[in-house]
């Protein structure tokens, strides 16, 4: 089974609305529209279209179409039990090139056993998604998850949580000039612990402003001093922003069991990962300001070795290490207006 998988989006948006959204899935990185071509080539929009149309880039095929030369083929079954699998999978060995499978009540385990036949075939398999949360769920079944999830939506911000899952997602991390650190006395800051293991490079964008974050990095690094924990970020002071997988702010101290929170490696990919539990505690801190282009940020961090930013070329540096002049990985896009996490 193919492992480039497609998020493949279902606009449910006005015909006015429409070409904007489209050109703001393109933006996004989508490749892949269920739409009809005539109306695709109205908008003028280069994506790709999925569709019961010869025309279309990826033909959904009924009982009558025969299939077309050159184009990429597949039909669309509801499955209600073990006999509508059987048909998948004939369907499959007759030369599809993917099927589009449509569950109701049971989705996991029809969608287990579909995957796990189809498993060794050349049959892409599609599925639908009406919640980034099922999307979610689809492209982590059995570990394999299917091809391509087409989600019904009109959101944009949904859309870009939907990518995180599919682990697609990615932020331009640019060089952020060090141009003042101090200490400020004692803050509160927050410990994040999250329910997945860290991997060297990865961390999570925070900072004072939510149009400027800095990389920290997580505790994956040891000394002779202190074990690794590669759950966690010491992420910073209560007040810092971080930000979501649907692409709005949090303050770090509305972190909690359950919630959810971007991971960045050191080339900006990006996934997301459950907080396990966030810890507040009371500790000296460091304030931190830097500059991209015209953009300056800061950030308030714990003032102790163990919190570490990246820098361009993947070395950690320790906050303690830190001096005038230095560079490290930081998002910044120009200010915008913000309420309540949004922008």
């Amino acid at each position: 089974m193919s492992k480039n998988r497609e998020l493949i989006i279902l606009p449910k948006v006005s015909k006015n609305q429409l070409g904007k959204f489209l050109v703001n899935l393109k933006n996004e990185g989508i490749n892949i529209v269920y739409l009809d071509p005539k109306i695709l080539t109205r908008t003028k929009t280069r994506l790709a279209s999925l569709f019961p149309s010869t025309s279309a880039n990826y033909v959904i095929l009924d009982k009558d179409t025969t299939k077309p030369k050159g184009k990429k083929t597949g039909r669309k079954f509801k499955v209600l039990s073990n006999a509508d699998i059987e048909k998948i999978l004939d369907s499959a060995k007759k030369g599809l090139d993917f099927v589009i499978v449509e569950v109701k009540d049971w989705k996991i385990i029809p969608l287990e056993n579909i995957i796990a036949k189809l498993h060794k075939l050349h049959t892409k398999v599609f599925a639908i998604a009406k919640e980034p949360e099922e999307v979610r769920k689809m492209f982590s079944i059995l570990e394999i998850g299917v091809d391509g999830v087409i989600f019904e939506t009109s959101s944009i911000n949904e859309v870009r949580e939907a990518l995180v899952y599919l682990g697609s997602g990615s932020f331009d991390l640019q060089a952020a000039k060090i141009i003042d650190i101090k200490g400020v006395g004692d803050g509160e800051r927050v410990c994040v612990d999250t329910a997945s293991m860290l991997h060297r490079g990865e961390g999570m964008l925070i900072g004072s402003r939510a149009n400027f974050l800095f990389l920290v990095h997580n505790e994956s690094v040891g000394s002779s001093f202190t074990s690794p924990r590669p759950f966690r970020v010491n992420a910073g002071a209560v007040h810092c922003y971080t930000l979501s997988p649907d692409g709005t702010t949090k303050y770090l101290s509305e972190l909690e069991t359950g919630s959810e929170v971007l991971v960045l490696d050191s080339k900006g990919k990006v996934r997301r990962a459950t907080v396990g539990r966030s810890k507040i505690e009371r500790r000296p801190m460091l304030m931190i300001k830097a500059q991209i282009g015209d953009e300056v940020g800061g950030i308030i961090a714990q003032d102790a070795e163990t919190i570490r930013f990246v820098k361009p070329n993947g070395h950690l540096v320790s906050v303690t290490h830190l001096k005038k002049g230095d560079t490290v990985l930081a998002y910044s896009k120009p200010a915008t207006g913000r309420h309540f996490g949004m922008y």
